[in-house]
This record gives C-alpha cells, structure tokens and sequence, in this order.
C-alpha cells in the first residue's frame, strides 16, 4: 500500500506509473507512455504506445479502468485521425499537437481506476460511477466559431448545457479545465477575454473563486480551431469538501494581472485528498517572470513554487502522480529533461512543445497529487 513509482520497459516503448493504494478498493494509477525507438514510422510507433496500454491492462493493471486519456501528438494534421478510428476505449479523449520533446512523434498519460463503472452520460460527458459521487470527463472539445474568443465562449456555454444536464454547475462541480490555444502568443488574449466574461455570468469572481486550469499553446488537427478544451467536474460533491491553493509568499491571485483561474484546488474524501496544481512557471507574489532568460533557474523557480502549492495541501512532491512540462523553446529540452531526471526519475512525466501564455516564461508544469487522509465525516471516494 501507499504511493509507489515504477517503470516498465516493454519491445518498442516503456510505461512509468504511478499507483496510489490506501487500502480501499478504489487504487489510482497516472501512467505515462513514451516510444522507445523514435526513428520508427508513426503508425509503428502509435502500434507501439497502445501495444504496451493493452500489456498494461493484462498484467499490472489489471481489472483497472481507464477514465481519462491525452495523446500528446507532434502533427495532429496527420496523427490524429488514426487514434480516432483506433482507439475505441470507453473514456474521456484528448488529443493535442503537442509534440514529445523526446524525439518521437507520440506520447500518452492515461489515468485508471479501480472498482468503478465508467460509461458515457446522456450530455456527452464521460462518467465515473464510484460510491456517491460521479465524475464528469470531457476530452478535446472544440468548434469552428469566427475567432478564439467566440469559439472559447461557446465552448464554456456548452460545456455549461452539459453540466446543467447532468444537475451540476460550473460553479459549485467544476473542478479541473485544460485550454488549449492555437497559436498562443496571438489567440490567448480572446480567450482570456470569454473566459473572464462567462465566469462572471456563472459568479465565478475573484470573490467566490475559480477554477483551477492549464491555458497553454496546444493545436488541433484542424487549423481552424483556435481553442480546444477538456473539463473534469464531480457530481455529488459537496461546497466543504473543496479548497483552493493560493501559496501568497511565492504567487500573486491570477486576477491581478487580468486572468481567472485558481493556482491550485484541493479535493477531500473521508479516505484521500486529490490536489490539482494549475499550469504553474517562474512567477513571484508581485506577478513578475523570475529569472527571464534564463531556463534552468525558471525551472527551479517554478519548481519552488508549485512545492509551496502542494504544502499548503499538506502534500509533497512524493505524493505527485503524473506531471506534464510544457516548453517554448525545443533547444531547451536537454537541460530541462536532465534537471527532471536528477530529482524525479521513475516518475511519470512528459516533456512537449508548447508556448506558455505569457512569452517571457520558458517553462511550465501542472501536476496532480494524491494523499491518504482521515476524514471520518466526509463520504469515501
């Protein structure tokens, strides 16, 4: 039982996972999937990453559901159709053109279960049934609206339909967005915009609260779409149960330079505490870039702060399950990959290409946590 990280390695491509097991009989694994030979043919290489998802699901995984998927693509134009005639799995999707900064052209996080019953919902969202909670997955949302910003606000509207559907709201069962901008030094402003105008419709305010997120340059398969998102919701989850992360010795409020969203959130059961960072970089309390320029002393930086989020959820780096990096610039790869391999070998993470919102940060992470906890007058997960 506890937190524990492995890796396995397999012909063409190698598994790192995560596994949380307190005992109960719902375990969680984040499992990240890299090709190990990034000279073979995509089709080859895709064989590859779901060649050794399905060994997984035989062996170590066995009896586990999948309830979350993301395909991180180096040219979603043409990868992206072969996933979506492939992969036939009963889980939320997401693909995005973010490519693997490792050399080979596909990588996969997947997130799994055990003892729940997954299935898709009459609003379209994926639902995971476990004890009295459903969770609410969404993958690779997205429209072909004039611009990112009327694509971003009916993407919120519908996603808001969704919810309602489902008797929950963005508000109060929201928990977890992923934007993914086309272009982000260009589109990000208009989605900025419509995000900060739904919220405040659905009062979500620097008042109440928002929602924790990663807004980060990520392209679909098709270059009309400017924005592209993935939501994670609970129904049944009650207003004590979540916190939010705010970490003021090392952050600023994300409102104080005009975005919404929260730094991290915080989610309790009687029997385990899920923390979701947002998107995080170089940043101090003041709202400045840290270290411009300079990307080793940003990662250490963002490093520093997203250690300060996770300890004001009376976590730790140990309890981390997946982490995603997210780079501007592909030259910068080899030291970051080699600063990641020093502290965190043998855990799951993913380096891809993708520019940060704000240009003067080189490097970004988001990361979920998992931890045993005791609170006997809250409902086990």
């Amino acid at each position: 039982m506890g937190n524990t990280s492995h890796r396995i390695v397999f012909e063409k491509a190698n598994a790192t996972i995560y596994q949380f097991d307190n005992g109960t009989e719902v375990k969680e694994f984040h499992v990240i999937l890299h090709v190990s030979d990034a000279l073979l043919p995509y089709s080859a290489q895709l064989e590859a990453i779901q060649n050794a998802y399905n060994c997984l699901l035989e062996s170590e995984l066995f009896g586990a559901r999948c309830v979350f998927k993301r395909y991180f693509l180096s040219d979603a134009t043409n990868q992206a159709d072969d996933i979506i005639l492939n992969d036939v799995t009963d889980c939320a999707k997401s693909i995005i053109q973010q490519a693997p900064l490792d050399g080979t052209k596909v990588a996969l996080w997947c997130y799994f279960q055990t003892n729940v019953q997954t299935s898709l919902g009459r609003s379209g969202l994926y639902e995971v049934r476990h004890g009295d909670f459903r969770h609410l997955w969404s993958g690779s949302a997205h429209n072909l609206a004039a611009n990112s910003e009327y694509q971003t606000r009916l993407l919120f509207n519908e996603y808001n339909m969704q919810l309602l559907e489902e008797e929950c709201t963005l508000k109060d069962n929201c928990i977890r967005t992923w934007i993914f901008v086309n272009d982000v030094d260009l589109n990000y402003g208009g989605v900025v915009r419509a995000r900060n105008q739904f919220f405040f419709t659905q009062g979500l305010t620097v008042n109440t609260h928002f929602i924790a997120s990663t807004g980060i340059g990520g392209r679909q398969q098709d270059p009309n779409v400017l924005s592209q998102m993935d939501f994670y919701a609970i129904a049944g989850i009650e207003h004590e149960q979540i916190h939010y992360l705010y970490a003021p010795t090392h952050l600023n409020r994300t409102s104080d330079y005009g975005v919404s969203f929260e730094r991290g959130t915080r989610v309790d059961y009687q029997d385990r505490r899920h923390v979701f960072i947002s998107g995080t970089a170089s940043i101090n309390n003041k709202g400045e870039i840290m270290y411009p320029k300079d990307v080793r002393q940003q990662t250490l930086r963002m490093w520093e702060n997203v250690e300060t989020l996770l300890a004001e959820a009376d976590c730790t780096f140990e309890d981390v399950g997946y982490m995603i990096v997210y780079l501007r610039d592909t030259a910068d790869y080899q030291l970051v990959h080699q600063l990641y391999e020093e502290r965190f070998h043998g855990k799951p993470y993913v380096i891809v290409h993708a520019p940060v919102c704000r240009s003067g940060w080189l490097v970004e992470m988001e990361c979920m946590a998992i931890r045993k906890v005791d609170n006997p007058t809250l409902k086990p997960f």
